[in-house]
């Protein structure tokens, strides 16, 4: 039943797309948003235990009620429920989308173009960034959100079923959203941005192993190995790592945060990204998602033929 929701919910997002209204996801956000507004303390000393109760209100309660629905359902319905958690929880599509929205204006030449599509996907300023600049931070965002918005989700999902899909989505929403090391956020997104790394660290080391075994099996695994634990977070410098190298690339380095430099490494091995590699990158996370799959229905299909001897 997993295996083959799974299947249904990645074939919905292959030939649907996003919703582009009533979105589950946007409605989250939207009430996470208000709640951190009337919640977050002024004052640092609450911080922490506001943003915990917060997360715990936004995340547990959908999660509590999905293990209710599932536990009431049984074959067909079943099926049909788990199909749509997927659809709505993984973004395979939308990420090829944005991807290949940077890449045709920075190969028609219109640099501006581009810069204004690559804001909509990575949180550095990008007004001043050149092609090449460009093109990293496109392959960076899909490698990195192949394993936020996309493996990490089915990880759960194969665990949990339904309630691990929408746990995993819901914490990694409100990371996205308060897991910032501001003044605003270093202390109410603290549990946010903890809870996020947890359930991320898995499946990030995952999804690096996976990136190798279908593109560049030595060099991914080296580069996740030596490059991986570079970064502040546990988790993206292995999936970053693994891909570029997995590809035969090179990215990451200097990027403006809020008009301030920061200094990040070098992830991969060969020529720097350009133009042409978001393409690539792309389709690593494509040809990633059919083994998943496969690996899903082939796990199921010898869990039946065990309970069938």
């Amino acid at each position: 039943m997993t295996a083959v929701a799974l299947l249904l919910g990645l074939l919905i997002d292959h030939f649907v797309g996003e919703a582009k209204r009533w979105h589950p996801l946007v409605g989250f956000g939207n009430a996470a948003s208000i709640l951190e507004k009337a919640a977050n303390p002024s004052s640092d000393t609450e911080g922490k235990s506001h943003g915990l109760i917060c997360w715990a209100l936004m995340v547990l309660i959908p999660v509590i009620a999905m293990s209710l629905v599932v536990s009431e359902l049984s074959g067909l319905a079943l099926l049909v429920v788990n199909a749509l958690v997927v659809y709505f929880v993984v973004g395979l599509k939308s990420l090829a989308e944005h991807g290949r929205n940077v890449a045709e204006p920075l190969l028609a030449g219109d640099l501006q173009g581009a810069r204004g599509q690559i804001a909509m996907m990575v949180s550095r300023d990008t007004d001043n960034l050149s092609e090449q600049q460009v093109a990293s931070a496109t392959c960076e965002s899909v490698l990195e959100n192949g394993s936020d918005a996309i493996f990490a989700a089915l990880f759960w999902f194969c665990l949990l079923g339904a309630p691990g899909a929408i746990l995993y989505r819901g914490a990694n929403t409100l990371d996205a959203m308060w897991g910032y090391k501001t003044d605003r956020y270093r202390r109410f997104g603290w549990a946010a941005a903890r809870i996020d790394d947890v359930l991320n660290w898995l499946p990030a080391r995952l999804t690096a192993l996976s990136y190798s075994l279908v593109g560049n099996f030595s060099s991914g695994l080296k580069c996740a190995r030596q490059q991986g634990a570079l970064t502040d977070s546990p988790n993206a410098g292995f999936v970053m790592a693994a891909g570029a190298g997995a590809i035969g690339v090179s990215m990451g380095g200097a990027a403006v945060y809020h008009g301030e430099e920061h200094q990040r490494p070098i992830f991969g091995v060969g020529p720097v990204a350009e133009a042409t590699d978001i393409e690539r990158a792309i389709a690593l996370v494509q040809r990633t998602s059919v083994l998943w799959v496969l690996l899903a229905l082939g796990f199921n299909g010898l869990t039946v033929l065990r309970l069938s001897l």
